[in-house]
């Protein structure tokens, strides 16, 4: 292997064992960042610094009791000092709401990971943070649509 490949590899190891330990709860995932790092997650807005993305986790950890990856599905491409995978995830909310719930969460998501030297500098996160499935006017649009469909001969 060159040392770019090298370097895009150890990025990828690190991109994935982020994965693993947001699952795991663990705090020192915060260190796998740059202290100037940015985050932006859907509904949320953009965190910047480690402190402010701590809090965010913190915060999602209050509505989450629960959460898995599907790492062994991962799709995982890099290119330069971006990597990005997209997957699934499954967990479980405060409330004991069970995601996704096949019908209109599908627990499909998309992160972009910017990297400088080995560490996280930029991490956006697309997915659809409604878990629990409690945003049904925002998504009526895609029930009729889904409705129509079916109807269709």
């Amino acid at each position: 292997m060159n040392a770019i490949s090298d370097i895009q590899k150890l990025r990828e190891e690190i991109a994935v064992n982020y994965f693993r330990m947001v699952d795991a709860g663990d705090p020192a995932v915060i260190d796998v960042f740059t202290e100037d790092a940015q985050m932006f997650y859907p509904k949320f807005g953009i965190a910047r610094g480690k402190a402010q993305i701590g809090a965010f986790a913190q915060g999602l950890g209050r509505e989450i009791t629960s959460l898995e990856h599907e790492i062994e599905s991962f799709t995982v491409l890099t290119s330069g000092s971006y990597v990005i995978v997209e997957g699934a995830e499954r967990g479980t909310t405060m409330s004991g709401v069970d995601f996704p719930d096949g019908v209109s969460s599908f627990g499909l998501f998309c992160n972009v990971f910017e990297f400088e030297d080995e560490l996280i500098k930029r991490i956006h996160i697309y997915v659809d943070p409604d878990f629990a499935n409690t945003h049904a006017e925002g998504v009526a649009w895609g029930k009729s649509v889904q409705d129509s469909i079916e109807a269709s001969p």
